[in-house]
């Protein structure tokens, strides 16, 4: 009887080592009614399943960035997508309300994909688009990276082993490949970055082709340049790389 209970114990272990990092996605959509002249809101994304300290993490954050997007007016208090949604939706309807002239429908699309997955990493992609009024809306990208073994997410310091020694070596790459003189300002070429000096972007992500460095527009360049990205191949990043992948 012992030797049966062990047997089985023995197998559940190596059952729940085999799936500790296994993690599952079905789709999420929340959108408003369609209408014709309605502001309009539309959110697809990856909902992780299950109750998993990483699948609740990248659900949060998830849910967390998506808010802030919808987030017009700073005294909203959503907490969830669907009241982000309604809030977006009454922020426009308020300011219609005093401003009538100002009567364009507004509009948010925010779009979700996996652009990488191994046994250690997942890499999310926020794809955005906004309009509430003016000339233009705003289009953006957020990388969101997750330590599925741990369950947690990755910020920027989590990423390096020294994260001065990369921004080195990144702005050695950047100013390669823009034509950027090695020597002097790096703004030599027309590029805005505060106090004259290099910095790495906001959005760093893993995809299949290497690490992907993404400035969004007005972050270094003029709306028109749109947003620059460098991707730094995994056999030049992952000196550096507390994670580093396979080329």
């Amino acid at each position: 009887m012992k030797s049966k209970l062990s047997c089985l114990l023995i197998c559940f272990l190596l059952f729940a080592c085999n799936n500790k990092d296994s993690l599952s996605f079905e789709p999420l959509t929340i959108a408003t009614e369609s209408c014709d002249n309605c502001t309009s809101v539309r959110i697809e994304i990856p909902e992780a399943t299950g109750k998993t300290k990483l699948s609740k993490t990248i659900n949060s954050a998830l849910e967390g960035e998506i808010i802030a997007l919808l987030n017009f007016d700073e005294e909203s208090n959503a907490q969830n997508l669907e009241e982000a949604k309604e809030a977006f939706v009454y922020d426009y309807e308020e300011l219609t309300g005093k401003f009538p002239e100002e009567s364009m429908p507004w509009e948010a699309t925010i779009e979700g994909t996996i652009t990488f997955e191994n046994k250690d990493i997942i890499t999310i992609k926020l794809e955005s688009y906004i309009y509430t009024g003016g000339a233009h809306g705003y289009g953006t990208n957020r990388f969101l990276n997750f330590d599925k073994l741990n369950g947690v997410e990755l910020y920027q310091e989590d990423l390096f082993k020294n994260l001065d020694e990369f921004k080195i070596f990144a702005e050695a790459l950047f100013r390669k490949q823009e034509n950027i003189p090695a020597e002097g300002s790096i703004n030599n070429t027309g590029f805005m970055f505060e106090s004259e000096s290099f910095y790495l972007p906001d959005n760093l992500g893993y995809t299949e082709n290497g690490l992907l460095l993404f400035y969004e527009p007005y972050e270094i360049a003029s709306f028109a340049d749109g947003p620059i990205s460098l991707t730094i191949p995994y056999t030049e990043a992952n000196t550096f790389l507390k994670y580093p992948q396979q080329p």
